[in-house]
């Protein structure tokens, strides 16, 4: 059977509550225990009484069983309808019937030692006991029915039944009568559970009576009646087959059903996990590449992201968030869905690279990281992203869905969190790492294995499955992040995963213990970025420092370029269109562009014959030189705007054409126009004409134009809203079981009798007498000079009572040196603190 962590502890008699069983354990039973149950942590119990009370608490029990695997569930469901306390030979016989299941059979005792470690169930193998809580929540009430379709007990079902309704029964059954109530439900329940009786009994049914048990035995077990029955339910009625539950419905006894069912519980008991079977097999190294390139795909996408919204981004909700007309507006600009842009969108804001500003009119914009995530090398920028991703609990499958007030959830929005993201993340990945190198999951046995790992958890929540969609976003996610290639996990997607599995996660495939709890810790997911950045960095394109120039006004860009030639590209070309090898395109507003940003003729001419591995086609290098010839003929500064030209003939053209109407300009002089019009609203209006006008300053001086770089002031990532509290390390587990530990023998130790009758009294209950300062004083300096222990009452600073165990060392200014037995230190402690203090009796420590 499972083990509590017993071994080395003598233990001679069977323990009578929960504590005692606890007191039992080991310190290794304990540190189970906690690891399995964080929240049973906080704050860390005084000892273990007070473990053993919030372990029976109804929200811990909740949250331990909604992490049990399907067939622990199905074995805590079994134990709920069975005896209190079930001997192991009764739980065996309901999980695996009166025909036996060999598989149930080897799987029961790991699951039996599945709810022990969590103290869901305690005792031995001849009283095993379902904590209180559990058995409330799973055993069949007036409330709720059972999960394993059973109904209440002959004796429950018959508890406002006249005793002569009773005896009638046993005469309709073939039974003797009794003389009292009692007598008749055990002779009644005595039939049911006897299958040779049973089985004679249900051979005079008839056929229509059968059918109606058919229709009950497997749940739920209520019927509705009519005040004159069917013959067939009056004969089941009349023998106690069926039971009132209220004037108008009946129900079907447990043990009748469990003699329908064969003495199972459940109708299926899964004892087996379902396989993860691979659907397709591809060779790893293809997985490899293809990952590979839609890594590098990922980078170019946030990159042209950050800069879309480089000079301000989408203004802020008023509740927050991005508003579905500027999501449409970022997905056209990324040429992706509305999903996926949402998804590029929220993973920015997770690695910290997008935040609001705070101003005024709130907008998005980039943060001072995003700079310095540009200057690291593609690998890393790349296991930035994942370090974000794999522990962030914000889920971007969630936006344009709406929350439980009816309210659409955008993205940047608030309520996005969900705690379960992680956990199922890191499962998903977790599972494609046990397949075959190279192969990808069905994906149907992939989320069968999902809700067998948490059912409760997995039942459908207001028509959706959660853990379904957030492992279907994952498996998408992975792809799109280049963490999967073709479906199937990398070899640089494996290193995001712990190096050394968990006894907890291989113990999932195997029955004995949990799947391992929580999601990817921040800590975890950036050490296992870095791990996968290493892998990925051989497999990524080197940037290139040249293009390839075409007689089209078109670039090819081999590869990925580097920074600066990007840049400068990207100033003096369009992007039209992405792939293998990006597409640029020279049109007269992006070279007027480039020569509005302060570059000459000569500059850009100079700057293309440099980076082109072909030669300058001449209808670029014409393009060039007729633009710079134009370009700044016409100058616009602020009046509220002019124009000047030194060709008056080119000013009457502007006044003559009818589209410079909206401009109201007018003659102030041969070479001069005045306009009413703003000079950016004027600039812009003579472009559109097809002039190529210089905006100047007040000196005369033409203005070289930049793209202002919006950025926040630094910003912090947002942090992961966990599912409870964070699975407690190695370090703080030991020092906790040594707390409660220590707990636990101050509050047990046994006191030296005083003399004083009423205050040995109250300490044999448990309880600390007050005592005056005076005798505190000298209690504890005499046990300072006998270097004797002796057991305090104390009150914190922020008035926490406790009680410990010290052993003086020194008392002096009002304060005593001691060794904390509760605590395991050395601590100080002020005198007026100490409410009480006696002596601890010599063999206690």
């Amino acid at each position: 059977m499972g083990t509590d962590g017993n071994e080395g502890k003598g233990v001679t008699a069977a323990p009578r509550t929960l504590a005692e069983a606890l007191r039992a354990r080991g310190d290794e039973g304990l540190a189970v225990l906690l690891r399995a149950r964080p929240d049973l942590l906080v704050p860390v119990p005084n000892d273990l009484t007070q473990l053993a009370t919030r372990a029976g608490t109804r929200a811990s029990v909740v949250r331990a069983l909604e992490r049990l695997d399907r067939f622990a569930l199905q074995t805590a469901e079994a134990l709920a309808v069975a005896p209190d306390p079930a001997p192991y030979s009764v739980l065996l016989a309901l999980m695996a019937g009166d025909e036996g299941d060999p598989a149930v059979e080897a799987a029961l005792p790991g699951a039996v030692g599945v709810l022990r470690a969590q103290a869901l169930v305690w005792g031995d193998d001849e009283r095993l006991r379902l904590v209180r809580t559990a058995r409330e929540l799973l055993a069949p009430s007036s409330q709720h029915a059972s999960p394993t379709g059973l109904g209440p007990t002959v004796a429950e079902a018959t508890a406002g039944m006249s005793p002569g309704r009773l005896q009638e029964i046993l005469a309709a059954a073939g039974l003797p009568t009794t003389h009292d109530p009692v007598s008749a439900v055990a002779a009644l329940t005595a039939l049911f559970t006897d299958r040779d009786r049973m089985g004679a009994l249900l051979d005079t049914a008839p056929m229509e009576a059968l059918a109606v048990l058919d229709r009950l035995v497997w749940g739920p077990p209520y019927g509705e009646v009519t005040p004159h029955p069917a013959p067939p339910v009056r004969w089941l009625r009349e023998r106690g087959l069926l039971l009132p539950a209220t004037a108008r419905t009946v129900v079907l006894p447990r043990e009748a059903a469990l003699h329908l069912r064969g003495g199972r519980a459940h109708r299926t008991p899964e004892p087996v996990p379902p396989v993860v079977a691979p659907a397709v097999e591809h060779r790893p190294q293809v997985v490899d590449n293809t990952a590979a390139g839609q890594a590098y795909t990922a980078l170019a996408t946030v990159e042209e992201l950050l800069k879309e919204w480089n000079e301000g981004g989408p203004a802020v909700l008023r509740a927050g968030g991005l508003s579905v007309r500027d999501l449409k507006r970022t997905a056209v600009a990324l040429d992706v869905s509305e999903p996926v842009a949402a998804f590029w969108v929220e993973l920015a804001y997770a690695a910290g690279l997008i935040a609001s500003d705070g101003e005024a009119d709130e907008r998005y914009a980039p943060t001072p990281a995003f700079d310095e995530w540009l200057e690291l090398p593609s690998p890393e920028r790349w296991g930035r992203l994942l370090a974000a991703w794999l522990p962030a609990t914000r889920t971007p499958g969630l936006v344009g869905g709406q929350d439980a007030k009816g309210r659409t959830l955008s993205a940047l929005g608030p309520d996005l969190d969900r705690g379960a993201a992680p956990e199922v993340r890191r499962r998903v990945l977790a599972l494609l790492a046990e397949l075959p190198a190279g192969a990808s999951p069905d994906a149907d046995t992939l989320l069968a294995r999902l809700r067998w790992e948490r059912p409760l958890r997995g039942a459908a929540t207001s028509g959706s499955d959660l853990r379904a969609r957030l492992a279907r976003w994952t498996l998408a996610e992975a792809e799109t992040l280049g963490v999967t290639g073709r479906g199937a996990l990398s070899t640089h997607g494996r290193a995001l995963l712990p190096e050394a599995p968990s006894p907890e996660s291989r113990g999932a495939a195997e029955g004995g213990m949990p799947v391992a709890e929580g999601g990817t810790s921040v800590a975890e997911a950036a050490a296992g970025a870095v791990r996968a950045a290493a892998l990925l960095a051989p497999l990524l394109p080197e940037p290139v420092d040249h293009v390839l120039l075409q007689a089209d006004l078109t670039a090819v860009a081999p590869g990925p370029l580097q920074r600066p030639l990007a840049e400068m590209l990207a100033v003096v070309a369009d992007v039209e269109s992405k792939g293998g090898a990006t597409v640029y395109r020279f049109t007269p507003a992006s070279v007027r562009r480039a020569l509005d940003s302060g570059q000459a003729a000569a500059d850009l001419h100079a700057f293309l014959a440099a980076h082109s591995r072909t030669p300058v086609p001449q209808p670029l290098a014409y393009l060039i030189d007729d633009v710079a010839r134009r370009h700044g003929h016409l100058r616009v500064g602020a009046a509220s705007a002019y124009v000047r030209c030194d060709d008056d003939a080119v000013l009457g053209e502007i006044l003559a054409d009818k589209r410079s109407a909206s401009l109201r300009l007018r003659r102030l002089a041969p070479t001069v126009l005045a306009a009413q019009a703003d000079p950016a609203a004027l600039l812009e209006g003579l472009r559109s004409m097809g002039f190529a006008p210089a905006a100047e300053s007040a000196e005369g001086d033409v203005l070289v134009t930049r793209a202002h770089a919006r950025r926040t002031p630094p910003r912090t990532p947002p942090a992961p809203v966990p599912d409870g509290p964070p699975v407690p390390d190695a370090t703080l587990l030991g020092a906790a079981v040594r707390a409660i530990r220590a707990g636990d023998q101050a509050s047990s130790v046994v006191r030296k009798d005083t003399g004083d009758q009423d205050g040995d009294q109250e300490r044999r209950g448990g309880k600390l007498p007050r005592t005056s300062a005076a005798e505190t004083l000298a209690t504890v300096q005499a046990a300072a000079l006998t270097g004797s222990a002796v057991w305090i009452g104390y009150v914190n600073a922020d008035g926490a009572a406790s009680q410990r165990v010290i052993a003086p060392v020194r008392v002096e200014g009002g304060f005593v040196t001691a060794y904390d037995h509760t605590a395991d230190e050395v601590r100080t402690y002020p005198l007026h603190r100490i409410t009480g203090v006696a002596e601890v009796a010599d063999d206690q420590l």
